[in-house]
């Protein structure tokens, strides 16, 4: 391969590199304003947040092109195939996050014209800041090449599950102790399903990013401690 050709590789490389940076700020810029949306009942910046997938998804499809011209024109070996192939992966678990984020925002309006008992926003709250702190630390780990840190952060979705646990509990508590919050609490029951979901696809990122890093698998079996799906030894 001519210095040309190495030099525009790599270029190409790059580019797709700043479309998964470009992703994962935008996904973590759309969890924090979705929730900031729901906490603070602001529908102006729920509106944003819709808008805002537009964007999310026009660079998934710029970086699948990217991705799968690279891999037409210069059939990358090793390392430099897991990079492209990790990256098509992690867009689309990206753009999950975007749609997610987007549901949040879409029940913005619906949750607003109810009375949301404090102690439930401050629930509510802490789940969301810790999913924003999972969704903006994986880009981080992956940029830095910190593979170590992204089986740290790949474990702490378990925290999330929990927290998941104790909102939906809250819930179901609100809604039996008077009918009138049925339907603020099933759209917010949404809402934080939606941000457990939102951590299981950072979980997915720091998976495909750890791949790309060191060429390893990570086990498949995570512990998940969601005591609100039926676990296995139930069926």
């Amino acid at each position: 391969m001519d210095k040309h050709t190495v030099t525009s590789f790599d270029e190409e490389l790059d580019h797709i590199d700043r479309l998964i940076r470009d992703m994962g700020d935008l996904a973590g810029s759309m969890v924090d304003s979705a929730t900031r949306s729901l906490i603070n009942s602001d529908p102006a910046m729920a509106q944003r947040v819709v808008s805002e997938d537009a964007i999310m998804d026009a660079r998934q499809r710029e970086l699948d092109d990217a991705a799968i011209t690279l891999i037409a024109k210069r059939q990358p070996m090793a390392q430099d195939l897991r990079a492209v192939v990790g990256a098509i992966r992690m867009a689309a678990d990206m753009e999950r996050i975007g749609d997610l984020a987007k549901n949040i925002a879409k029940r913005v309006n619906a949750v607003g014209q109810s009375t949301t008992p404090k102690s439930l926003s401050h629930s509510i709250e802490a789940m969301s800041q810790m999913v924003l702190d999972q969704v903006e630390a994986v880009v981080d780990r992956y940029v830095s090449h910190d593979a170590e840190a992204l089986v740290a952060l790949r474990a702490d979705d378990e925290k999330i599950d929990v927290q998941y646990t104790s909102v939906f509990r809250e819930l179901l508590t609100y809604m039996m102790e008077d009918p009138r919050n049925i339907t603020a609490c099933t759209h917010l029951l949404f809402c934080a399903k939606n941000l457990e979901r939102i951590g299981d696809h950072v979980t997915n990122v720091a998976e495909n990013a750890y791949f790309v890093l060191t060429g390893l698998q990570l086990p498949v079996n995570r512990p998940k401690t969601d005591e609100t799906s039926v676990s296995s030894h139930h069926e």
